[in-house]
């Protein structure tokens, strides 16, 4: 390679220069142009670098000279050479014209030169006629390219075989392809049209390679531009990488931009940046490199949080560093303007993105460039408030990549916002459905749950009846696939706060526990968006800083998270959260003292209030309800709360005054008659009048539907409840008694079954209809149904106790149990009487279906406890006998081997009790049963069953005498088992204690061994390195022994190229006078001995004339022959530095004294890496040669095991070799 190119000077070999472009290299500064004249050898010399602007004088000149076609050519070059592209048009026609009667082979030339000057102006003319000018007037791309295929025509006319016809066929095939409108096809597929251009582009320009013999790198470009249109990138990246390897210093057009893009289409982007930075290190000023960098930037930044400093640093990198440099070097380059035009979009300078946008549709032979265009447009007048202008933007958007199926989805969801501002949801959803069968894009998912959301949230607002049931699916279905997209890292998604607002709505009736989940999500986000100079300094616990910088949060946002803690019954939590929603609103006020925070403090003051209630914090929420009313003295909640709170403190004087003057100053209100309907029904709840029309709870009612609201549903079920309490009390003796029963659980049910029509969640009207479905039609599995959906709604002991009720005569006794204990861990009904004696009676039914005297034992305890809690009740105390002597005749009737003396004797006790019991209450005055039963069952109990129980105890007595010897043979033998069953045990740990030791000790011995050795190895290895040392007998210094050549074997064949001359080692003085020009290599085959330990035969030699040290082949060829040359061990071992082959060496490596031979095979297919041999693949060959192998060919693994080998390269191997 010649140490000038271009005239620039190459470095060391040629190594450091950077490669610079040949285009129009061969245009001189200036020609002489022979003319007519006495003097034979007159010329007129003309200066290409300072052509007339005119180009007619020189046509004239040469028409009147006849000069030759070189000459016109050579001036219409340097016309092109200074970008006059119509001057060298003109000059090629004109001389063309000139040369008509010319040989036509002569004018072959310059016909071709005229067809790639119309294929140049093709690049840079717009696509589109510019406005007010005419069609078939304008020269637009279209124009030009008809001009270069007329023109290469009439070239082929004359010889159609002339080889630059083949490249720019290609060439013009391909701008014709880019130019085609995409059709409709699936995505990712190339249209018909547009694909059988590029095959006859493609079938071109392999012509253009064979006629060349491989050697035409422009026709290998146009092929891998081909096979990227087509979508074949490993095919495209695979010619690009021939042209770079076969010529690296080929720079206009530069391979590596395509490299980059296919390494890009691949998804390889880092890989590609290098490519273009590479490009931009050989020409800082390539336009086209510099805008593809600083889109790789922009892409990054695209993956950053908006708020974060990295993506500020990444896309000011990207726009002032890149983009800003291409605009100034091309302001018409499409790529370019688009991208700036996108800038200037997002800070609304909506003129400049006009300009720049019309630029790109003009100048690309793009369509996804004129996509980008149309789309920008249309972005522009969707924000100017154009719809239909920018609907129609977003078709062409859309249109220029296809449409349909395939097509731009950002076009597509354009076109659905638009659809939703005209208020069309229905085309809106139909556009975002098809989005999101194409490509589950995320932003589609939101928008469209969005709009199924709205509808959702339009139908509660406004009490419809229509069920949105399926809409609600939808929402949630697509909301929740775009919040899971956000837990997957490859996505790199960040979280949206209004879509976990909107599940939270939808999730807020059914499911209150996942809204809650949505809202605590939310909390985080804005948590973590607040700047670390607001973070408190002085906390150091997690839960006291996070309540600290709750202040900075949205009130809105903690409340409602206050109202859902409530609501799950976590009061504490729902206090803070109401606390910290104050101080939030506090925080707001000291930012911007004109916002007005008063109505949220009002509801958050409330909502404190009543947490402060629930939590029995009741002197709290007073000072809270009074602060409120202060401010607002007509707050009729708040006083409607301490009305209700003074009835609870003093329920006889002062809570009913309060109340009475709540309901004289406001009577209209329904919260306020709701309460009064509450204490009405409290006072005279212990003597309803038989007639139900004359109780005050039921006439208030009544007047409330009459009067103020027939619709409120608190009086419709106050109302039901009503007559549920009065069918209760009815008499059923008879069939007509039973009949009006019936009647007035039908009167209840209407009104629940009214209240339900207003309002389906209202619990308390299902749980009244279930009440009448067991009271009146015993439908227990209908009731069943409806109390279990309620239950988690009606947060109150009742549910359950009625639960209990319906399971108990469903006889599941187990779950009857289940659910009055849940009752009876409630608030306040720890020691409920009712509740107690209801587990009494299961447990006793339970005891009584399954004889289970545990049964009755835990009914016994329930009755007694029961007692203990309402000991003035009779019939607790009778429940307590009864169940003591129910107790006594289960304990009678088991069999002598199924029972104890001792439970015979408890029970005894407990008939005893129950006998005392009864007699206490047969003389009460207000007996449960009739008081001759009460005595009659008493006698029993005292006549026969204690006599029973006596016989009972002495056979007891006698059976267990009998037995006691084999129930005590029986224990001592279970003893015995159970020490045998341990000793086993033990022995077994006993065993793996020891198998522990002995591996523990195994370890520790190999552990020494190998320590031993290491240490061996490395006293191996000192002894080594100083036997290879020696003393210069020049210097006196230790320098490396060297190594005698080792003749050569019998019948060992010549290399084909002599040995070389040696050269003295002049300690690098020389080269630093004068380098020497980079060295040619050539590529030499030869076998290898079987004891080679190195599998390729093919080594790269140097071929320069200079003397080396020692030569690269002679080296190689002593590396094989040491099988048959023994040397002494420390020859062998100190030719290992030698002899290694270097796997990741330099360009400059091959002069250096020491420089291995190169590990760098040349492949004739294109790859991404080199190749190295794994070492299993040499243990594999150390296995073959057996004892052979610590010859002269290899080393054992003792000897180089702990050597430190070159680092291989191996980032681009291919897959295959990997």
């Amino acid at each position: 390679m010649s140490a000038l190119r271009n005239g620039a000077t190459n470095g060391a070999n040629g190594a450091s220069a950077v490669p610079v472009s040949k285009r129009f290299s061969d245009i001189p500064a200036a020609i002489d142009v022979p003319v007519q004249g006495e003097a034979d050898d007159e010329a007129v010399e003309i200066d290409l670098l300072e052509l007339f602007d005119d180009p007619t004088e020189l046509c004239t000149l040469f028409e009147n000279e006849r000069a030759a076609r070189t000459y016109w050519m050579t001036v219409s070059l340097a016309y092109a050479k200074q970008k006059k592209i119509d001057h060298a048009i003109e000059m090629l026609v004109r001389g063309g014209n000139a040369m008509r009667d010319n040989n036509p082979r002569e004018k072959l030339s310059m016909i071709g030169c005229l067809c790639w000057m119309y294929l140049w102006k093709s690049r840079e003319a717009p696509r589109l006629p510019p406005d007010g000018e005419l069609a078939s007037e304008a020269k637009t791309k279209e124009f030009y390219l008809q001009q270069a295929t007329t023109t290469l025509n009439d070239a082929s006319r004359i010889n159609p075989a002339y080889p630059p016809l083949f490249l720019a066929r290609g060439v013009l095939q391909l701008l014709r392809a880019s130019l085609q409108t995409p059709k409709a096809t699936g995505p990712g597929q190339v249209d018909n049209e547009k694909a059988d251009l590029l095959r006859s582009a493609l079938k071109a320009f392999e012509d253009a390679i064979r006629v060349s013999g491989g050697k035409n790198m422009l026709a290998v470009m146009g092929k891998a531009r081909t096979f990227f249109s087509l979508g074949k990138y490993p095919e495209s990246l695979a010619c690009y990488q021939e042209v770079l390897q076969k010529m690296p210093d080929f720079v206009d057009p530069d391979p590596r931009i395509g490299i980059g893009c296919c390494f890009w289409q691949l998804g390889f982007k880092d890989d590609a940046k290098q490519a273009w930075e590479r490009c931009l290190e050989i020409n800082p000023e390539h336009k086209v490199a510099n805008v593809l960098v600083g889109l790789y930037y922009l892409d990054a930044s695209g993956h950053m949080p908006t708020n974060s400093p990295e993506f500020l640093r990444l896309y000011k990198k990207a726009m002032t560093e890149y983009t800003q440099k291409s605009f100034k070097l091309d302001k018409n380059m499409p790529l370019t303007c688009s991208t700036f035009a996108s800038y200037f979009l997002s800070r609304r300078q909506l003129a400049t993105v006009d300009t720049l946008a019309h630029k790109a549709i003009q100048y690309t032979d793009v369509n996804a460039i004129a996509s980008d265009g149309w789309y920008l447009l249309a972005r522009k007048e969707h924000y100017s408030d154009e719809p239909d202008r920018a609907g129609d933007f977003y078709r062409r958007a859309d249109d220029a990549r296809g449409g349909s199926e395939r097509g731009y989805l950002p076009a597509k969801f354009g076109a659905a916002q638009l659809a939703v501002l005209r208020g069309d949801l229905g085309e809106a959803k139909l556009r975002l459905e098809k989005i999101i069968q194409l490509s589950k894009n995320h932003e589609a998912m939101i928008l469209l749950g969005t709009l199924y959301a709205e509808e959702v949230f339009a139908n509660q607002d406004s009490d419809g009846k229509e069920d949105k049931t399926a809409e609600m699916k939808k929402a949630i279905g697509l909301l929740e696939g775009v919040r899971g997209a956000w837990r997957d890292p490859k996505k790199n998604l960040s979280p949206d706060a209004a879509v976990l607002l909107n599940l939270a709505r939808l999730y807020e009736i059914d499911m209150p526990e996942k809204a809650q989940q949505c809202l605590l999500q939310v909390e985080q986000l804005e948590l973590d968006q607040i700047p670390d100079e607001e973070h408190p300094t002085d906390l150091e616990d997690e839960v006291e800083k996070r309540a600290a910088l709750r202040k900075f949060l949205p009130p809105q946002l903690l409340n409602n998270i206050g109202c859902f803690y409530s609501q799950a019954e976590k009061q504490e939590l729902a206090s803070e959260m109401f606390e910290a929603a104050l101080g939030a609103c506090m925080k707001i006020g000291e930012k911007d003292s004109e916002v007005d925070t008063d109505a949220l403090v009002t509801t958050i003051s409330f909502n404190l209030g009543r947490s402060y209630e629930s939590r029995g914090l009741l002197d709290e929420a007073v000072e809270v309800y009074e602060g409120l009313l202060k401010r607002h003295d007509d707050y009729t909640d708040a006083r409607t709360r301490l009305a209700y709170i003074k009835l609870r403190k003093s329920p006889n004087k002062e809570g009913p005054d309060s109340v009475a003057k709540l309901y004289q100053e406001n009577p209209q209100d329904l919260e306020v008659r709701a309460l009064y309907g509450w204490y009405m029904g409290k006072v005279h709840s212990r003597k309803r009048p038989s007639n139900i029309a004359e109780d005050h709870e039921f006439r208030h009612y009544k007047h409330t539907l009459q009067n103020y609201d027939k619709h409120d549903r608190y009086a419709l079920v106050g109302m039901g409840n009503l007559y549920l309490h009065q069918a209760r009390e009815m008499r059923r003796e008879s069939d007509s008694d039973k009949s009006k029963r019936s009647n007035t659980y039908s009167k209840a049910v209407e009104f629940f079954e009214k209240a339900l029509s207003l309002d389906p969640k209202n619990a308390y009207a299902a749980q009244g209809i279930a009440i009448a479905l067991v009271e009146d039609k015993k439908d227990y599995k209908t009731a069943l149904g409806i109390f279990v959906k309620i239950k988690d709604t009606i947060r109150d002991s009742h549910v359950f106790v009625n639960l209990g009720h319906i399971y108990a005569e469903l006889r599941q006794w187990s779950k009857a149990i289940e659910n009055y204990e849940i009752a009876l861990s409630k608030d306040g009904k720890a020691n409920d009487p009712v509740i107690l004696a209801c587990l009494g009676r299961t447990w006793l039914n339970k005891g009584r279906s399954e004889r289970d005297l545990e049964a009755y034992r835990h009914s016994l305890e329930f009755a007694k406890k029961a007692l203990e809690a309402a000991p003035e009740q009779v019939h607790y105390k009778f429940n307590v006998a009864f169940v003591q002597i129910q107790m006594a005749t289960t304990v009678y009737a088991l069999n002598e081997n199924q029972r104890t003396l001792a439970q015979l004797q408890d029970a005894a006790a407990g008939l005893e009790s129950a006998i005392s019991a009864l007699d206490e209450i047969a003389g009460h005055p207000q007996t449960p049963y009739p008081k001759h039963d009460v005595e009659q069952r008493a006698n029993m109990a005292r006549n026969t069953q204690r006599k029973q129980l006596e016989r009972a105890m002495t056979s007891q007595k006698e059976y267990e005498e009998k037995n006691k010897e084999k129930l005590q043979a029986a224990l001592e033998q279970r003893q015995a088992e159970l020490r045998r069953r341990e000793e086993e045990r033990q022995k077994a740990l006993e065993k793996e204690r020891e198998r522990q030791d002995i591996i523990r000790r195994e370890r520790e011995a190999i552990a020494a061994k190998d320590r031993e050795m290491a240490e061996r190895r490395a006293q191996e290895e000192k002894e080594r390195q100083a036997a290879e040392m020696t003393t210069d007998e020049e210097t006196g210094e230790k320098v490396k022994r060297k190594k005698k050549v080792s003749a050569r074997g019998d019948g060992e064949g010549r290399p084909k190229k002599g040995s070389r001359k040696k050269k003295a080692d002049t300690d690098g003085e020389e080269s630093g006078e004068e380098r020497p020009t980079k060295k040619k290599r050539r590529l030499t085959k030869k076998e290898t001995t079987a004891n080679s330990k190195y599998k390729s035969a093919e080594i790269v030699v140097d071929s320069s004339d200079d003397d080396g040290d020692e030569d690269a082949l002679e080296r190689a060829e002593r590396a094989m022959e040491k099988a048959s040359s023994p040397l002494s061990e420390i020859e062998d071992k100190g030719g290992d530095d030698e002899d290694r082959m270097e796997v990741d060496g330099k360009e400059d490596d091959d002069d250096d004294d020491d420089g291995g031979v190169s590990r760098r095979q040349q492949s004739s297919r294109s790859r991404r890496g080199r190749v190295i041999e794994s070492d299993e693949e040499d243990e594999d060959d150390e296995d073959d040669e057996g004892p052979s192998k610590n010859g002269a060919g290899g080393h054992s693994d003792d000897e180089d095991g702990d050597q430190a080998r070159p680092a291989a390269d191996i980032s681009m191997a291919d897959d295959d070799e990997d």
